[in-house]
């Protein structure tokens, strides 16, 4: 029971202090705030990223892998050698492998014919940051897409390159509103199309897939083109998982092939999983988890060591106080205890006002991808820890240092 009262009064005088204290306790639990929104900022919105790459590349299916010209290369930080480039593949080659490729697996052609264009209808238009991309019939369920309104491609219109048009969500949203735009005109760039279709909404993640698409006829996509020497991507989707190595081996000697490679030379071009892609990608975020852990931690020091200087100053001016508890029998343990909770309680506010902004920032960034609520206990616990650490480690030797004055000696202090 005496120990229970000790704290609590110990807390009661903690906390007058930081009353009396305002303008100090705001600045430090700022400093403290700053360095955890960065630190569960950054961790959040990593965890998003992470949660929105494996949704996008979940949704081609784990027996999916692409061929194309050239490696993933996808790199943050670290040196190495830059991924090898291939010769483009080009759209008749593409064509042959999907006509001559005999296993049991769906084959989609698609290449992007513009990666900046704007969309428009009447006075209605998009930012200048629609992808335009051409594909086939396939490239619906290849590219992991579900249709919320109107049709697929159809044989004709693939055959002839049609002006017709797939919209992403956000296109349709910025373009139409609630209406409906299946069989409406829409500018895209400099060409025409009429719109057959809507994908349902996909969000995005790190550039891949997303609502802000439109897709095209292959043939008409060639022929619109704004990118020199285009290359070609081919994404198979086997309709066995565990023939999966399978059919990447027939892919290899197929296209080898129709590349003319000799058995000497080495491949010119690169078959990639999707998971695989996805894996490289969350791998290559721990440089990006490194960096925020570093500029908390750097932030957490610097606001350690102001707390620190502010107890030091708040030992010195409460010397009498001091004294004169001591004299009413305080023992050393209380006056310490007394100011390693005033140095807790400091940061605690600072913590939890930088836990709180900084899962508030990943979550924004989660939205903004199309992801859901992300609750980072992990990250708030760790948080919260360290808020409890460097309160105790700041507050250690202010505390031990007013624990040790005399009381005769405090209360002559002036």
């Amino acid at each position: 029971m005496a120990t229970t009262m000790g704290y609590s009064e110990n807390l009661k005088v903690a906390l007058q202090s930081v009353k009396s204290n305002k303008l100090r306790t705001f600045l430090t639990a700022i400093i403290i705030a700053i360095g955890l929104t960065a630190l569960v900022g950054i961790l959040t919105s990593i965890d998003a990223i992470e949660g929105s790459l494996n949704n996008t590349f979940s949704s081609m299916g784990a027996n999916s892998f692409t061929i194309r010209n050239r490696g993933i290369g996808i790199r943050i930080g670290g040196g190495g050698e830059r991924p090898k480039r291939f010769t483009p593949i080009t759209y008749e080659e593409a064509l042959n492998f999907k006509s001559s490729f005999n296993f049991p697996a769906m084959v989609s052609v698609n290449t992007f014919a513009s990666f900046a264009a704007t969309a428009k209808v009447g006075n209605q238009k998009t930012n200048p940051n629609i992808s335009v991309l051409g594909a086939d019939e396939n490239y619906l369920l290849t590219g992991g897409y579900k249709l919320a309104l109107g049709r697929n491609f159809s044989q004709a219109e693939l055959e002839f390159g049609s002006g017709v048009v797939i919209i992403g969500n956000e296109v349709k949203t910025r373009l139409f509103k609630d209406s409906d735009p299946i069989n409406k005109i829409i500018t895209v760039g400099n060409n025409k199309f009429k719109v057959i279709g809507v994908f349902a909404e996909k969000g995005s993640s790190m550039g891949f897939g997303g609502d802000k698409v439109c897709v095209v006829p292959l043939l008409k996509a060639k022929q619109i083109m704004t990118i020199p020497n285009p290359s070609y991507t081919i994404s198979v989707i086997a309709e066995d998982p565990l023939h999966m190595e399978s059919a990447i081996g027939e892919s290899t000697g197929l296209f080898r092939n129709i590349r003319r490679l000799s058995a000497a030379q080495e491949n010119n071009f690169e078959i990639s999983k999707s998971d695989a892609i996805a894996q490289t990608l969350v791998d290559n975020l721990k440089f990006v988890r490194i960096g925020g852990i570093t500029i908390g931690a750097i932030t957490l020091i610097g606001a350690a060591i102001a707390l620190m200087n502010i107890m030091i100053v708040s030992v010195t001016e409460r010397t009498r106080e001091i004294g004169i508890r001591k004299a009413i029998g305080a023992t050393p343990v209380i006056i310490r205890r007394q100011f390693l909770i005033e140095a807790t309680v400091i940061c605690l506010m600072g913590g939890v006002t930088g836990v709180f902004l900084g899962i508030l920032i990943g979550n924004l960034l989660s939205m903004v991808m199309g992801g859901s609520f992300i609750m980072p206990w992990g990250w708030t616990a760790l948080g919260l820890g360290l808020c409890i650490g460097v309160g105790l480690l700041s507050g250690l030797y202010p505390a031990v240092k007013a624990s040790k004055l005399d009381p005769v000696e405090s209360l002559r202090y002036e």
